[in-house]
């Protein structure tokens, strides 16, 4: 069993001493710099790239209400929609609007409308409510 494990331990050194020499690596320079800068800007991305990805998925908000309501809104950008489910459940579809600022979603007797966490809510048959976003 000795002799088996031996020459599986000399094979694995062998192996790593493979590698290139971290003696010879370069450590600063034109090269160095340079893959450091094509690093980092790969991993950063513009303002326009963040906001056309918000702009093609679905986005979930959950607002509560002055009047204790709790809404749950699926914002599907693609669509130009947004799905408000309310605390019992019911679930209404909205239909963009185009907005001078802020958002604005309306379908027969129900409109969401606000900028920023701030938004209206207004039920059929019910007063308008003003709701904050809270996640």
């Amino acid at each position: 069993m000795r002799l088996v494990i031996a020459p599986a331990v000399l094979m694995l050194l062998l192996l790593a001493a493979c590698g290139p020499d971290p003696a010879k690596a370069p450590t600063d320079g034109d090269a160095v710099r340079e893959r450091a800068e094509t690093a980092q800007t790969a991993r950063r991305r513009t303002g326009a790239e963040i906001q056309e990805r918000a702009m093609q998925r679905v986005i979930r908000t959950v607002y509560l209400c002055n009047n204790g309501e709790r809404l749950s809104v699926d914002f599907d950008n693609p669509r130009q929609m947004a799905t408000v489910r309310n605390s019992n459940g019911e679930a209404v579809d909205l239909y963009q609007e185009r907005a001078a600022s802020g958002l604005w979603y309306r379908a027969s007797g129900y409109e969401l409308r606000g900028k920023g966490v701030l938004a209206n809510w207004t039920a059929d048959g019910r007063e308008p409510t003003e709701c904050r976003a809270i996640d």
